[in-house]
């Protein structure tokens, strides 16, 4: 069974006496987990058919319009009227989601142009290509957490070992990290972007490898000075005198202690990576027009003033996500506090 120290529970208790950080917490934990299943929630497709007495599941499989008495090999568009007339008669019947549109799905029927405003169809209207806003911002909420939790983790576990080894070993090893972070920080972010934007297709994953090139810095001094105080201390010495590795007195004695202001930094870091996404989005130098985004909608929004549902939703959904985080940041911060220890 895991067990935790008196001062971590301490710093737990801390934590949930802290009333809007820890339902800010569940908000947003609750918002995230719902976005996983956004399938479920938002999806041009049914969840299940009952056709001739059988249960199909198109979720999960794909099946030729054939299946269901359509005449074409090919995969069964759902929102067809002659496969809804079959669907929908002798009994057959089809379980869509709440809002039955996928993000890239596009509405032919629409009673205004594109981008067109909210309506019975469309919840929260649709984008100059005809595609259900609702939907883009759901997809679009799980992209943003995803790609900002990914990014935190890699530029965490990178500035941990770099600061961890700077700290540690000191001397010329921290005078050459040193240096070489002052020679990397100082590279131009957004132009070194703009020439790999231009160079290579944009994707999810290349925006995340040249992000993570960066984001590790801040956190590497934290860790280094947390490392260069604790060094010294008579446990550390004495477990040099015991004969205990390097490597087991960095991460078994000294990172335990150096924790504070990586967990403390940890929501702030993830808002930090949102608005990174969202502002390269904005700009055209994130991932492919195609994918959901809330920088996109926002770009769409400044590119059509009238649509104001397309800059009104994605700035919602900015400013909601941004609050929770800094929320629970402030909560985290007040009870890693040292002075209430």
């Amino acid at each position: 069974m895991l067990q935790f120290s008196p001062i971590a529970r301490r710093r737990w208790r801390r934590f949930c006496s802290h009333r809007r950080g820890i339902v800010s917490l569940w908000i947003f934990t609750t918002l995230f987990l719902f976005s996983l299943g956004a399938e479920l929630i938002s999806n041009d497709k049914p969840i299940l058919v009952s056709y001739n007495g059988s249960i199909y599941y198109p979720l999960l499989v794909s099946y030729p319009e054939t299946t269901f008495g359509g005449d074409f090999e090919t995969e069964a568009d759902y929102k067809d009227p002659y496969l809804v007339d079959i669907l929908k008669s002798n009994g057959n019947w089809m379980l869509f989601p709440i809002n039955p549109h996928s993000y890239d799905s596009i509405n032919t029927e629409l009673t205004h142009p594109a981008p067109s405003p909210p309506d019975m169809v469309n919840y929260l209207g649709t984008d100059d290509r005809a595609r259900d806003v609702l939907a883009r911002l759901i997809y679009g909420f799980r992209l943003s957490v995803l790609f900002a939790l990914s990014l935190t983790i890699i530029g965490v576990l990178v500035g941990i070992l770099a600061g961890a080894i700077q700290g540690y070993f000191g001397g010329k090893t921290d005078l050459f990290f040193q240096r070489f972070i002052e020679i990397w920080g100082s590279m131009p972010e957004l132009y070194l972007l703009i020439i790999f934007a231009s160079l290579f297709n944009p994707s999810v994953l290349l925006l995340l490898l040249l992000l993570s090139l960066f984001g590790w810095m801040g956190l590497s001094d934290y860790v280094r000075a947390e490392f260069l105080r604790a060094r010294t201390m008579v446990y550390v010495k004495a477990a040099r005198a015991m004969g205990a590795k390097d490597r087991v007195i960095m991460f078994r004695h000294l990172l335990p202690n150096a924790l504070t202001p990586v967990i403390t930094f940890l929501p702030f870091r993830i808002s930090g990576a949102i608005l990174a996404l969202t502002s390269l989005d904005f700009l055209g130098l994130g991932v492919p027009p195609s994918t959901p985004s809330l920088g996109e909608l926002l770009r769409q929004g400044k590119a059509n003033i009238d649509a104001w549902w397309l800059s009104l939703s994605a700035f919602l959904v900015l400013v909601v996500m941004l609050l929770l985080l800094n929320f629970i940041g402030e909560a985290l911060r007040d009870a890693m506090d040292p002075r209430k220890e």
